[in-house]
């Protein structure tokens, strides 16, 4: 077709030799080469581009995980400046000392130690929280604190700290369930609340409540599911042992259905103790003692 062109057009023909001689060939090269600098470039500012996008979300991750670890100091600094704000124990009155790095508890009065022995403290580890926006941090809180209520039996209720740590550990999903809500599992039933329990609602109409316990979550479809708070299966007998003195923010001190633990940082900010150790403290320690914990 070029070839049939240049025939029946000699003055075209002329004009394209005469423009080659002249150096044509040169500004040809010149057009080239200023199309492969054009493509380098763009390939190059799409890759600055594309490392800023990553380096500013990276950042914006760091920055909303510093968010959240300022935002646990602060709550550690306020609890600080809440337990100085109470006034000393009177001389003649027992308190509670508690040494983290020792891993330690005395109930003192006076001089006097009226009991003493091992317990387990936050391990200081952080958790990474869903989405991963910011973390958990797992640390005793220091300070001067007060015994603020005292149970028999407690009921554990578990954060949604504890389902993320199991479905990390074991590999698997994560879904919530909420009030008024239901999940289709694979099998054709169907995963609600009703009235204060999860069940499984089975294809044939037939329901039946599903179990949980500590270390024994319900899994639905390879995932972890989170009961909503106030069922049955959001609360855990036996993880607190015997007893528990709850000191304020959601911390305490409590027994244990894991006895190894004790005198080891392992704990996600509350102090154990040995069933029988926290069980002398129950009918020791009145609602009011002093806790100091360092």
């Amino acid at each position: 077709m070029r070839e049939s062109v240049l025939k029946e057009n000699p003055k075209l023909t002329d004009r394209v030799v005469r423009f080659l001689c002249q150096g044509g060939w040169m500004y040809i090269g010149i057009l080239v080469a200023l199309a492969a600098l054009c493509a380098a470039l763009f390939v190059h500012t799409t890759g600055v581009r594309y490392r800023r996008d990553v380096s500013r979300l990276v950042l914006e991750d760091r920055l909303d995980i510093l968010d959240s670890a300022r935002w646990n100091v602060a709550v550690s600094e306020k609890m600080l400046r809440d337990s100085e704000r109470r006034p000393e124990p009177p001389h003649n009155r027992p308190y509670l000392v508690i040494s983290i790095v020792e891993r330690r508890l005395w109930y003192k009065q006076g001089g006097e130690v009226l009991l003493t022995t091992r317990v387990a403290t936050g391990s200081g580890k952080t958790l990474v929280k869903e989405m991963g926006a910011s973390v958990w941090k797992f640390e005793t809180p220091r300070g001067r604190l007060a015994v603020m209520s005292k149970e028999e039996k407690p009921l554990w209720v578990p954060p949604d700290w504890y389902y993320v740590e199991q479905a990390r550990k074991r590999k698997l999903g994560l879904v919530h369930l909420e009030r008024g809500q239901s999940l289709s599992a694979a099998d054709g039933s169907i995963i609600k609340v009703a009235g204060t329990d999860v069940v499984r609602e089975h294809p044939d109409g037939r329901q039946s409540i599903l179990k949980a316990s500590d270390g024994h979550d319900i899994i639905v479809d390879g995932k972890v599911l989170v009961p909503p708070l106030g069922t049955s299966q959001r609360r855990f007998e036996g993880v607190l042992g015997t007893h528990r003195l709850n000191i304020g923010n959601g911390y305490g001190m409590h027994g244990t259905n894991r006895p190894e633990t004790i005198g080891r940082a392992v704990s996600h900010g509350c102090v154990r103790l040995l069933n029988e150790d926290i069980a002398k403290l129950y009918e020791m320690v009145p609602i009011g003692t002093p806790v100091y914990i360092y």
